[in-house]
């Protein structure tokens, strides 16, 4: 039972894996739509919180505690339709975001590929630390285009780590 169990984790693992790599390379193929995208699905979300924190407004507990809850869904609607009428700023407040996701994902992946002595998780953080340097230093005139192909890159390498995990948990389960 737990080596089937196995079996069909590695592939889901490798499933997922090659849908990781698929949208990575469209992202790369057309960078400034999904860079946009992404910009105006962020703007979307933080639209959609602020409807939810306005609906959390009208539970609170008391007269001060709504206002304050009502002041808060406010902000949160306002930023998120500045968002969805400017993709170009909500692109450069993601590229600033996504350069220290980056460097710190990077460390992260080092760390469990030291821990774990295994290659691809190293060589995955050193690429990810180089992309997010790469993306500060370019940055205002990195945009929307730099955020489409930085992480169609970042998806193409998550996808061969979890090709690589599918197919060591396969290999597991046969064994």
């Amino acid at each position: 039972m737990n080596a089937s169990l196995t079996m069909i984790d590695g592939k889901r693992a490798t499933t997922f894996g090659i849908i990781a790599i698929i949208l990575g390379i469209l992202a790369m193929v057309a960078p400034v739509i999904a860079g946009l995208s992404i910009a105006l699905l962020l703007g979307v979300l933080v639209v959609v919180a602020g409807v939810v924190r306005l609906a959390w407004a009208f539970q609170a507990g008391s007269l001060g505690e709504g206002i304050l809850k009502f002041l808060l869904a406010g902000l949160t609607l306002v930023c998120g339709m500045l968002l969805v009428a400017n993709p170009l700023f909500a692109s450069g407040l993601l590229t600033i975001l996504l350069s220290l996701y980056f460097i710190v994902d990077g460390v992260s992946e080092i760390a469990v590929g030291m821990g774990s002595r295994r290659g691809w998780f190293i060589f995955a953080g050193i690429v990810s630390i180089l992309l997010g340097i790469l993306l500060w230093a370019q940055f205002p005139l990195s945009g929307a285009w730099a955020l489409g192909i930085l992480l169609g890159l970042k998806l193409v390498f998550i996808g061969l780590i979890m090709i690589m995990g599918g197919s060591a948990a396969r290999s597991l389960a046969s064994s």
